[in-house]
């Protein structure tokens, strides 16, 4: 990730435009990342409710918002002091926005599971290397 002042700005940013969540202000960078997080699978999750039920209006919503927040994560990473990891994730989260855009072309309920866990799983890790105090 970028410097922690930059990532904490754009990070806010991002996620205001994307919820109405006001406790964004006093959060360490950690935590608004993992906001992002949450943020993009409870949009996901709601996305594969909206395909389901035939909610078109909903799913564009909630995809595009969810792929805004995986982009602004892509577009955080700092390759310079993350390295490999940064290349990585990097890597994965163009998959995800891949993915996430054929889900919205193709009402693919299988894409939108795939994003879901593979979010699921980073965030878990996320969360597993949270600062004792965030």
């Amino acid at each position: 990730m970028q410097q922690p002042t930059t990532v904490s700005y754009a990070a806010l940013q991002q996620y205001r435009s994307t919820s109405n969540y006001g406790g964004t202000v006093e959060a360490s960078p950690h935590k608004l990342v993992e906001m992002l997080y949450t943020g993009a699978i409870d949009r996901l999750a709601t996305a594969r409710g909206a395909v389901l039920r035939g909610e078109v209006a909903v799913k564009l919503r909630t995809l595009g918002s969810a792929l805004a927040i995986v982009e602004h994560l892509r577009l955080s990473l700092d390759h310079e002091a993350g390295g490999a990891i940064a290349r990585n994730l990097d890597a994965l989260y163009d998959y995800l926005g891949r993915r996430l855009l054929q889900a919205n072309v193709r009402d693919d309920v299988e894409a939108i599971d795939e994003a879901l866990a593979l979010l699921r799983q980073i965030k878990s890790a996320w969360d597993g290397i949270a600062p004792t105090r965030q």
